[in-house]
């Protein structure tokens, strides 16, 4: 396709998308909660033009369905990133800036040909903004919000960053909703696998580690969708990313502050919140910051719980439990911090991402509870040799409660059932 060509197709969406702007809003239709009204009036619209084009007014429509489908991403959709949310294989998009939009598939990243303009970048993020209920502005110039599909949004305004706002969208991708599924992907063994469900089902604190990406959310997914039927689950969230199945079940998020300063519901808030609605069960989506203390405080106190954080190695996982709860003021010191780590996580799951994209479970590590010279021992259970995750001959803590429910655990490690 030549310039010409181009700009006058440009030129052709354009006034197409103006005329089905114009149609909606004479109908009082919202274009994101009714999409099929919108795909209908945009398929009148296109219609109506190919009859003219006809007489020769206007430029006809080579593809009459990929016009429908194109105006139908610009007003109901998020316009040109539309394509990528509905492409199963991308798993992020982000905007560097309107001329750099970039897409991940298995986690590696590749520079689109799509080029945007500041406006409709502007336009994106308010687009997305006003489905999640969520702002930004000069007071606030970050946010985090969720997608209607459950994508995840990450917004930093421009001033904050240099020239452009900042757009990052982090796709809820389904590939695995149980630890079974993971070994058909490769990111763990079979035994690994019937221990961590083993694990689960027994109640032991288990906490997830690893990079940006490496998969912790799908793990938590995953080791939740362990949890025996008959307890009751409450997580808590900045945003809500948790989603299994289970008949007991309460999900809460964090909120903004309003534009008044006030109404902030913070995650530490949430997890204070959890401890009164009677859970079996409490999983944060991933602690940050201080309320990593309260999580503790519920764990030391026989609730079984899970979440996951940032780091590097089971062993870093641990280190940045000790240090987050210090965050909560000065009156908590680290001789309180460290044995609480110490006697209230009982599992680390270290996880990584290859060179190749694949997701792996690095390590498991058992924590017996016990601290030498303020470091806190660990006990390896797998780890991960090459391309294999093998076993050692390390033993989980707890094993009183593996036995409680009926489980064998030293069956199930040297090769049972």
């Amino acid at each position: 396709m030549s310039v010409t060509q181009a700009d006058a197709r440009g030129e052709l969406v354009e006034t197409l998308d103006a005329t089905l702007r114009a149609a909606v809003r004479a109908e009082g239709v919202d274009p994101q909660r009714e999409a099929s009204v919108v795909r209908r009036l945009a398929g009148q619209v296109v219609a109506h033009h190919d009859q003219r084009s006809l007489t020769g007014a206007v430029l006809p429509v080579d593809d009459h369905d990929a016009m429908v489908e194109d105006l139908v991403a610009r007003v109901s959709g998020f316009g040109a990133v539309q394509r990528y949310l509905d492409d199963p294989t991308v798993e992020e998009i982000w905007i560097n800036d309107p001329s750099r939009v970039f897409v991940a598939r298995a986690g590696r990243h590749e520079l689109t040909s799509t080029i945007l303009s500041a406006g409709q970048v502007q336009e994106l993020v308010e687009k997305m903004l006003k489905s999640s209920g969520r702002r930004i502005d000069l007071s606030q110039p970050f946010v985090d919000a969720m997608l209607p599909g459950g994508h995840r949004l990450h917004v930093v305004l421009e001033g904050i960053t240099r020239g452009f706002s900042a757009v990052n969208i982090r796709k809820f991708v389904v590939r695995a909703a149980r630890l079974q599924d993971l070994v058909g992907l490769g990111s763990l063994t079979e035994k690994a696998a019937s221990f961590l469900d083993a694990s689960v089902r027994a109640g032991l604190n288990i906490v997830v580690a690893g990079g940006t990406q490496a998969g912790k959310t799908t793990m938590l997914n995953c080791l939740a969708a362990s949890i025996p039927g008959r307890d009751r689950v409450v997580s808590v969230e900045e945003v809500f990313e948790l989603r299994f199945t289970h008949p007991d079940w309460v999900a809460m998020q964090t909120r903004q502050r309003g534009l008044e300063g006030t109404g902030e519901i913070r995650l530490r808030d949430l997890v204070k919140e959890s401890l009164r609605m009677r859970p079996s069960r409490v999983i944060v989506g991933e602690v940050r910051a201080e309320e990593c203390l309260d999580l503790l405080l519920a764990l030391n106190a026989g609730l079984p719980g899970m979440a996951s954080l940032h780091a590097n190695s089971a062993r870093e996982a641990l280190t940045k439990m000790c240090t987050l709860p210090l965050l909560a003021g000065e009156n908590i010191s680290a001789r309180f911090v460290v044995p609480t780590v110490a006697s209230s996580v009982d599992l680390v799951v270290h996880l990584g991402i290859g060179v190749d994209g694949v997701r792996r479970v690095e390590e498991i590590v058992g924590v017996p509870g016990r601290v030498e010279n303020d470091v806190i021992e660990t006990e390896p259970l797998f780890v991960r040799r090459g391309a294999r995750l093998v076993r050692t001959q390390g033993m989980p803590p707890r094993a009183e409660r593996y036995d409680r429910v009926g489980l064998d655990v030293r069956a199930l490690l040297n090769g049972g059932t």
